[in-house]
């Protein structure tokens, strides 16, 4: 059976169940195209700094961003129709030839960063039930195809999605996509994705426990398998603990890029790389330790058409200590100021140091992070929601592993809601 008669059998057969499903449904309670619509914008002031110490030009940038997104109701009816929009706008602040981060700006042909770059996307959709098919461009979050958005603007991709939640507590999603437009980029797809099919779903089996499981097949390029459990255990009113272990399977195609850029020799190449987090938390404060490991022919790769974000694991910070037979150890403490009178404020550290890494001939490579960050978000007032977000991260490696770094990321937003 090809790609695309696979894709359509498994959306068919959502929409199917959709049609006999005898629970509540969200459509029935449709109120109609215009009365259940949204209109939001979100103002995002973002600056970037990555001070490299191996005497390469430093990244600076700084820019100002717009996210506009339109959201319809469904129209009425057993069948409702509906669409969603956006558009976003990014100027440069400050940037330089030689300085420019191009996940903020694209360049022009001299290698200057563009003044300003857009965008403009929608999607149509229908509503059967509780469950809803979408083509058009979209923003995919899901553990094997999760657009990226750490930047000035989001990352998009252009397909379909069927995503259903027939069952209480279980969310089956079904897509396929044939274009990705990355952030700092305008085009619709300039990486030339050929296409990416995505299977799976997650389970809330009750209040402390949740399960997922997805597959996804980048064409000519990887066939990628999760798992995840998480798992909270309450102790108290105050104490409670959770354990999250999340697993990725990658089986590289024959010669595929994303295998030769990650150690692999492009025969047959695969990777296993997982990763389990224990939190503690207690009032105000949390504590969490994580180990990762990869393991196979080649590292975990990502972001080769199936999204910036597509690795979620517990030791994912600027590095996300992914290569080739790396094993890397986390502590971190979370502080939510809340109960110190300020409510919206929250901080975190993190340390994390990989070890085992087999790169450029050097078989046991290491890395390590110190990150930081606050966030404070306005609780009330003319300013609230308005959020305030600084992150840095200090990053030291062998040299056939990366190269040294220093970097801050400062970010300022503000959401409006016009309709």
């Amino acid at each position: 059976m090809s790609h695309r008669k696979s894709f359509a059998a498994a959306a068919c057969a959502l929409l199917s169940v959709a049609v006999h499903s005898a629970y509540a449904s969200e459509q029935s309670e449709s109120k109609g195209f215009v009365e259940d619509a949204s209109l939001d914008l979100l103002l995002r002031n973002a600056y970037f700094n990555r001070d490299y110490k191996d005497g390469r030009n430093d990244a600076k940038t700084w820019g100002q961003g717009f996210i506009g997104t339109f959201e319809s109701g469904f129209t009425q009816g057993t069948v409702g129709f509906g669409v969603d929009a956006y558009g976003l706008l990014g100027i440069k602040l400050d940037s330089g030839r030689g300085r420019n981060y191009a996940a903020f700006f694209d360049t022009d042909s001299e290698g200057r960063p563009v003044d300003e770059l857009s965008e403009a996307g929608a999607a149509v959709k229908l509503r059967v039930s509780n469950t809803v098919l979408r083509y058009g461009n979209q923003f995919p979050s899901l553990p094997v195809l999760s657009h990226d958005d750490s930047r000035l603007l989001p990352q998009a991709f252009t397909g379909t999605l069927v995503t259903s939640k027939e069952i209480e507590g279980l969310e089956l999603n079904v897509g396929r996509f044939t274009g990705d437009s990355p952030m700092g980029d305008p085009a619709r797809d300039p990486n030339r994705l050929k296409s990416i099919e995505v299977i799976g779903g997650s389970y809330v089996v009750n209040d402390g426990l949740s399960l997922a499981l997805y597959h996804s097949d980048v064409e000519d390029m990887f066939k990628k398998y999760y798992g995840n459990v998480n798992y909270n255990l309450p102790l108290s009113a105050e104490q409670a603990l959770n354990f999250d272990f999340n697993i990725y399977r990658t089986d590289y195609d024959d010669n595929s890029d994303a295998a030769l850029d990650f150690g692999g020799d492009g025969n047959n190449d695969k990777n296993t790389l997982w990763s389990l987090a224990a939190k503690y938390s207690v009032g105000a404060h949390a504590f969490i330790i994580a180990h990762q490991r990869n393991s196979g022919d080649a590292g975990y790769a990502y972001d080769y058409g199936d999204g910036g974000s597509t690795i979620w694991v517990a030791n994912s910070y600027y590095s996300d200590f992914n290569l080739k037979d790396e094993r890397s150890w986390q502590a971190s403490y979370e502080l939510d100021f809340s109960t110190y009178g300020v409510p919206g404020l929250s901080y975190k550290v993190a340390y994390v140091r990989g070890s085992d890494i087999d790169a450029g001939g050097k078989t046991n490579g290491t890395e390590r992070e110190l990150f930081n960050q606050f966030k404070y978000v306005v609780q009330s007032g003319p300013a609230k929601d308005l959020s305030l977000r600084l992150r840095n991260s200090i990053y030291r490696a062998d040299n056939a592993v990366s190269q040294d770094l220093n970097e801050i990321r400062a970010f300022v937003e503000y959401p409006l809601s016009i309709l």
